[in-house]
C-alpha cells in the first residue's frame, strides 16, 4: 500500500502543476488572442495599408470578388475572435475553481466588454444595427455584454459544459477567420500589386485559441480542479 501511495505522489504533483498552468494560461491566451486578432493580418511598410482582423469584417465587403459574388464569405464569421474572447473571460471570471483573485477579474470583465464593443461597425446608429447587415454582429453584442453582466451566475454552470463551449467557440473562431482571410489574401495581393505575406497577428491570435480551447478542455476533465 505505501509503494502505491508513493508511485502515486508524483503523478499527483504534476497533475496539480498542470493545474495551475492552465489556471493562469486560460487568461494569457486570452489577453493574446484579442491582441492578435487586433494586430496585422496584412503587414505593410505603410501603416495605412495594414489590415488588422478588426478590420476585415468590415474590409472585406469592397473586395471586387466579395461584391461580384465569386468569392462567397461568411462576413460574420471575421467576428467570432471577439465572440470567443468575451463570452469565454464572461463565463471563467468567477469560476470558483479557478480561484481567480478581483483584479484577474476585473480585468477579464473588462476584456469582455472592450471585445464586445469591438463588434460595432464604424460610425454606428442604432437603427443601422437593426439593419439585416448587421443584425448578427447587435445579436452577438447583446449576448456578450450579457454574459458579462451575469458571469457570476454563469460561473454556477457545470464545469464540462463550459469547457465544451469555450473549446468549440475557440476552434472555431481560430479556424474559420483564418481560413477566409487566405480566401481572400489573393484578392487583396491584387489591390497592393504584390502577394502580401500573412502578418503576425494570424498566427498569434489562431496560436492563442487554440491554446485557450486546449486548456479550458483539461479544465473541464482534470480531476485537480476542485470547488
Amino acid at each position: 500500500m505505501s509503494t502505491g501511495g508513493a508511485q502515486s505522489a508524483p503523478g499527483r504533483r504534476t497533475g496539480l502543476i498542470g493545474a495551475q498552468v492552465v489556471r493562469w494560461v486560460i487568461p494569457v491566451a486570452l489577453l493574446l488572442a484579442f491582441v492578435g486578432y487586433a494586430g496585422a493580418w496584412v503587414d505593410h511598410k505603410a501603416a495605412g495599408l495594414v489590415i488588422t482582423g478588426l478590420d476585415l469584417g468590415e474590409y472585406v465587403k469592397f473586395l471586387t470578388p466579395v461584391r461580384s459574388g465569386e468569392i462567397t464569405l461568411w462576413r460574420e464569421g471575421f467576428y467570432l475572435p471577439l465572440l470567443a474572447v468575451s463570452l469565454t473571460a464572461s463565463l471563467i471570471a468567477f469560476r470558483v475553481e479557478l480561484r481567480y483573485g478581483w483584479l484577474v477579474r476585473a480585468g477579464l470583465l473588462i476584456l469582455a466588454i472592450v471585445a464586445a464593443l469591438n463588434l460595432l461597425p464604424p460610425a454606428w446608429t442604432p437603427p443601422r444595427m437593426m439593419t439585416g447587415e448587421f443584425r448578427q454582429q447587435a445579436i452577438a453584442l447583446v449576448v456578450c455584454l450579457a454574459a458579462m453582466a451575469f458571469s457570476p451566475l454563469l460561473a454556477l454552470l457545470p464545469r464540462k459544459a463550459i469547457a465544451v463551449i469555450v473549446a468549440i467557440l475557440s476552434i472555431s473562431a481560430a479556424l474559420i477567420p483564418v481560413r477566409q482571410f487566405f480566401t481572400v489574401l489573393p484578392a487583396i495581393g491584387e489591390l497592393y500589386h504584390q502577394a502580401p505575406a500573412p502578418g503576425w497577428g494570424v498566427f498569434l491570435g489562431a496560436a492563442s485559441l487554440l491554446a485557450l480551447a486546449g486548456a479550458t478542455l483539461w479544465f473541464g476533465w482534470s480531476k485537480h480542479f476542485a470547488a
